[in-house]
């Protein structure tokens, strides 16, 4: 690990698309700030690809979709990848998993939710859950006082026993149905909408993250880095990479 400002130029050069988590990454105690949002903005401009993947919910995307200076927005972990067309003024809209499976899926999380309501004191489902379309969200520290390890991990067990994918945000433990996660989709999103391949994502595009859900990005992406959670400022331009 290095600080961004030492990696080389021909590094920097090659780099043509930025994908980044938001929560503790390009957020700041809860609030995304201004140096965070102008970042993306001088990236934009520069030609580069701004492509937010994050947990956050379907109705959270669309905003940053329309209204964020990026190309497009990956959410719920991998459920989906958004891009705005800003000359005709549409949304386009790429799922990992059909209507049809998405309406059975949503039956069998609510069976889930109540489990994890009733059985691990403490729980909460996340603020923004009515807002989702794909998985179930687990508040574990966000507007509730932060549960232990022990039920977090308490939390991934239900969701894993009843055949569900369990991931630990930096405030939420995710559940789905499906094989997917933010690394399918992002590579989907970029192929989808940009025509840009598996291949040439992984030498030219950087990822930054913060959290166990974000493993398979790190794995995968050439140049990669982490949000400090000790750091006063956790901002794109200040952040270590790995090179």
């Amino acid at each position: 690990m290095r600080p961004i400002h030492t990696m080389p130029a021909e590094v920097r050069r090659r780099l043509q698309i930025v994908l980044t988590d938001i929560d503790d990454t390009l957020t700041e105690h809860g609030r995304l700030p201004a140096a965070s949002y102008a970042a993306m903005e001088r990236l934009q401009r520069s030609g580069r690809r701004i492509i937010p993947v994050t947990g956050r919910p379907a109705g959270w995307c669309d905003l940053i979709a329309r209204q964020w200076p990026v190309d497009a927005v990956v959410g719920e972990n991998g459920a989906f990848g958004f891009r705005y067309d800003n000359a005709t003024r549409k949304m386009h809209r790429l799922y990992s998993r059909s209507d049809s499976q998405r309406a059975a899926d949503k039956e069998q999380l609510q069976e889930i939710a109540r489990r994890i309501l009733s059985e691990i004191p403490g729980t909460a489902l996340s603020a923004d859950q009515e807002f989702r379309v794909a998985d179930l969200a687990v508040d574990f520290c966000e507007d509730v006082p932060r549960l232990t390890n022990q039920a977090i991990q308490e939390i991934v067990a239900l969701f894993e026993h009843a055949g569900a994918t369990a991931k630990v945000s930096s405030i939420h433990v995710n559940g789905w149905f499906g094989s997917y996660d933010k690394l399918t989709m992002s590579l989907r999103t970029l192929d989808h909408f940009f025509g840009i391949d598996p291949a040439t994502a992984k030498a030219d595009a950087a990822f930054v993250g913060d959290s166990p859900n974000d493993a398979p990005m790190f794995g995968y992406f050439e140049t990669s880095g982490t949000a400090r959670a000790c750091q006063p400022r956790r901002q794109v331009a200040q952040l270590p990479v790995k090179i």
